[in-house]
This record gives structure tokens, C-alpha cells and sequence, in this order.
């Protein structure tokens, strides 16, 4: 099998203490290679060579920096294909669809880092004082310690990684365990493009053991995460007062109004339910739909599963993969049973297909209740639930069953009522008239406040700004 090594101070190298942990390929259920199992140790020499590595980095001109990540988006753009193969095969993510989408993502988000950086300005401030003169401009934070998941494991560390190398940061990574190797790849190729010794340093490992060393050290400055909220909430607590960007988890909802056209409206849903098998954080995990179009609206949602083909993620018709692993899958029974439990019917999917892996069917679930778990957690599989509404306090009631706070979507042809609902709905991007998977790199997304979906805003320059310090300077003028 393949050995992944970790990638610290400019040298591969294995973890100090030699173990090493399967890489799984999930539509197979069967490992492919070997990641060395980094520990604390690993952690710590990572987290120094990153503060060795500052000390010269912050001072290498921006113009500078954003070449290398000019260079490293042409690398990755020349590797898109073995990027591909590598998501295809720890992922399950279909060869010819998802996982090509993915890779050619990724130098877009270098590409765009590297020129928004030169845009960032500061300001001249005016003081009461007429003696003084007082600026304000950005500032490196230090070592940035980056957390990526598992679901898309290359694009969402291009969403943290060139940012924060292009402000002059150093960065100590860690991947999702399951999705490490890919983190390997893409970790190749930036060190082929050039990448300084000790900017980017990858430690591959527990995250209950790597990823809290990075978060509790006194040597790392700041923290960028994606994850679920369990991992948010124990970050926080273990982090103190570092500066903390999290995209954390969403769950809807997708909200039918009575006069929208209920086929039309099924047929944009659709792919935000089951695309990537759903294990995507703004999918449509709920669908609230009014009940003169509940009929219209579910049949035809029954008729979208048809379009989704699961096997062998290697086969052009395939283009639905597995779930990651089996906890994801476990999770997607125990909601349908719970649900089913409590009155909810299941019209489409609901099983497990005969397939090797970690396979789960698209599944539509209609009258799922109010204090159901797909009403009130995120389920991450490729499931459509469907409950119907009287009225807006009702539709109301099933959406604030729920304290996430990321994405939702609004169907309706009236401009008025579709503003009233975005505008009153807690989440950091409401849609109207399409999936709630739209985004574009450079439109900040994150979770409302006061809810489990994150702190802060990724995308574009929001995640340069995070990735400074403000830092301002008072003249004193005679």
C-alpha cells in the first residue's frame, strides 16, 4: 500500500512514533494505504518550525507572496487530475462529477487570495487631537493553526490555506483523519510549486491529539476550522482567547410558499438534498413545504431520486458516492427510524443498497415531525424531508425547533414576502428561488449568531481580513 507521510520544516517524514493508520476507500469499504499517525510530539515540532519560519515570512513583500500562490494555483491546475483521482478514491466522490469540481476549485481559491490580497487597505483615521495622525493597517497574526474536514477536504483548505500564507502567516494543518491522503496530494503539490520551508507545515493524526496541541499551544495564534459543532464547541473551550473563524454546521431550512410552482421548486431541491450524498453543510436537510403543494412537491422529489446513480464512483454514469464512513451512515438510519417512529412515512430510498462500502439510497421522508432529530440536528446524508405547513407560525414553529443558523431558501413568487422571509430568517445566507448549495468563493458565508453554525465569515476577503490584525499607529505631530 501507499505510505502518506506528514510534511514538517520542509521535510516528508513519519510520525516519531512510527504508527501509521489505514486510508479507506469508502465505496469499497477497504483500506488503500497507510497515513503516518502523528502525536503531540509531531504537533509541537510542527508549531515550531511554523514560528521559525514567521520570523522571515511576514517580512517577504505581499507582491511576493501572492506570486507563490499565483504558482501554486498553475501547480494544482497541471495536477487537477491526480487531485481528482485522490478525492475519487478516499472520498467515493464520483470521478467524472464531484471529484473534478473539486479539483478545479481549488487553484481558484489561491488565484483569488493572491489578488485580493493587494486590494486590502487600510485607513487614515481622524483624531479629536489635532496633534496627532493616526493609521491603521493589517498585520500578520502569526501561526495559524487550520482544522479541514473530511467532505471536501482540498477545497475547503484552499479556503483557509492561501490566505493565510498570502497575509504572511505560517500555518501548522491538520486534516479529518479519513480524508488525509488527500491533504497529502494537494500538500505535494504546493512544495513542488516552491512553498518556503516551515510555511506550511501538514501533521496528520487524532485530532484529540494533534488538532489540541495546535489549539491549546502558546505558539499558534489564531484558528481557521471547519466542522461539525461537537468539534467547534470543544475548540472553543480548549483555545481561550484566540481568534477563531469556524464554519460549523447548517440544517436548513428550504421553505415552499404557497404560490410557488411546487415541480419547479422540487427539481432545484433536489441536487442541494442529495448531491455529494448530502454530506455537504448547506444542504437542504429540511423542506417546509405549504400544503396545497405538498403532493406536487413530494411526487416529484420522489421522481429526482431516480436521476441519481450510486456505484462504483469511478463509472461516468455514477454520480452519487457513498458516505464517508459508517458513523455518517449510522447517523442517517437512526434519524429515519426516529422519524418513522413518530409518524413520518418514507416514500422513496430509506435502506442501505446492495452495494460494498458506505452506501446509503436517496430517500424522501414526508410528515416528519416537529421534535424529529432530521427537524432538530444535522443529518449529512442524502436524504429530502418533507413537512408541510397551514400557515407561517406553523412553518415558523418547525424552524425554530432548531438552532442552526447557516443557509436557507425561500420559494415564492411575491418580491415582498420573499424579502420579509430573508430578511427575518437567523442565517448567514438566505436564497431566494434557487438550492441553498449556491455560493461563490468570494460571497462571506458563515453561521448566524447565537447559533451552532460557527463564528465569522469565510470567502474572499473576509477570510484575509480574519487572517490579520488590525493594528494601528498614533503620530504624534508638533
Amino acid at each position: 500500500m501507499q505510505e502518506y507521510q506528514m510534511y514538517i520544516d520542509g521535510q516528508w517524514c513519519r510520525s516519531e512514533s512510527g504508527q501509521t493508520f489505514d486510508a479507506i476507500d469508502p465505496a469499497k469499504g477497504q483500506p488503500f494505504g497507510k497515513v503516518a499517525k502523528g502525536t503531540r510530539k509531531d504537533a509541537q515540532r510542527a508549531i515550531e518550525a511554523a514560528n521559525r519560519a514567521r520570523k522571515t515570512w511576514s517580512k517577504v513583500p505581499l507582491w511576493e507572496r501572492a506570486a507563490l500562490c499565483m504558482k501554486m494555483a498553475d501547480a494544482v491546475a497541471a495536477h487537477k487530475e491526480d487531485l481528482a483521482d485522490i478525492l475519487c478514491t478516499e472520498l467515493g466522490k464520483p470521478r467524472q462529477g464531484e471529484a473534478r469540481n473539486e479539483a478545479s476549485e481549488v487553484p481558484v481559491n489561491f488565484r483569488q487570495a493572491a489578488e485580493l490580497a493587494k486590494y486590502l487597505e487600510g485607513s487614515m483615521i481622524p483624531a479629536q487631537d489635532p496633534k496627532k495622525r493616526v493609521l491603521s493597517f493589517r498585520q500578520p497574526r502569526g501561526v495559524v493553526a487550520v482544522i479541514t474536514p473530511w467532505n471536501f477536504p482540498a477545497a475547503i483548505a484552499s479556503e483557509y490555506l492561501p490566505h493565510a500564507i498570502v497575509m504572511g502567516n505560517t500555518v501548522v494543518w491538520t486534516p479529518a483523519p479519513t480524508a488525509a491522503a488527500t491533504a497529502v496530494k494537494l500538500m505535494e503539490i504546493m512544495v513542488e510549486a516552491g512553498l518556503p520551508k516551515g510555511v506550511i507545515n501538514l501533521v496528520t493524526g487524532p485530532g484529540n491529539e494533534v488538532g489540541d496541541e495546535f489549539v491549546i499551544s502558546r505558539g499558534t495564534h489564531a484558528i481557521g476550522m471547519t466542522g461539525s459543532p461537537r468539534t467547534g464547541n470543544i475548540i472553543s473551550s480548549r483555545a481561550g482567547l484566540k481568534p477563531k473563524l469556524m464554519e460549523l454546521g447548517g440544517n436548513g431550512p428550504v421553505v415552499v410558499l404557497p404560490d410557488a410552482d411546487p415541480v419547479k421548486a422540487a427539481r432545484i431541491v433536489a441536487p442541494a438534498c442529495f448531491y455529494a450524498a448530502g454530506q455537504v453543510c448547506s444542504c437542504a436537510e429540511r423542506i417546509l413545504v405549504a400544503d396545497n403543494l405538498k403532493h406536487a412537491f413530494a411526487e416529484e422529489m420522489v421522481n429526482q431520486t431516480r436521476n441519481w446513480i450510486q456505484g462504483d464512483p469511478w463509472d461516468a454514469k455514477v454520480n452519487m458516492g457513498p458516505q464517508n464512513n459508517m458513523t455518517v451512515v449510522q447517523k442517517m438510519t437512526s434519524h429515519l427510524a426516529d422519524a418513522t417512529a413518530k409518524g413520518g412515512r418514507i416514500l422513496a430510498g430509506g435502506k442501505r443498497p446492495k452495494l460494498p462500502g458506505f452506501f446509503h439510497e436517496p430517500t424522501v421522508l414526508i410528515d416528519y415531525p416537529i421534535d424529529s432529530m432530521v427537524n432538530r440536528e444535522e443529518t449529512f446524508g442524502p436524504i429530502a424531508p418533507i413537512a408541510s405547513f397551514r400557515n407561517d407560525e406553523q412553518a415558523w414553529e418547525y424552524i425554530d425547533a432548531c438552532d442552526f443558523g447557516l443557509v436557507s431558501a425561500i420559494f415564492t413568487q411575491d418580491i415582498n414576502k420573499a424579502w420579509k422571509w430573508a430578511e427575518n430568517l437567523r442565517t448567514g445566507i438566505t436564497v431566494v428561488n434557487d438550492f441553498t448549495n449556491y455560493w461563490e468563493l468570494h460571497i462571506p458565508f458563515g453561521g448566524m449568531s447565537g447559533t451552532q453554525s460557527g463564528l465569522g465569515r469565510i470567502g474572499g476577503r473576509h477570510t484575509l481580513e480574519f487572517m490579520s490584525d488590525l493594528k494601528t499607529i498614533a503620530f504624534h505631530v508638533e
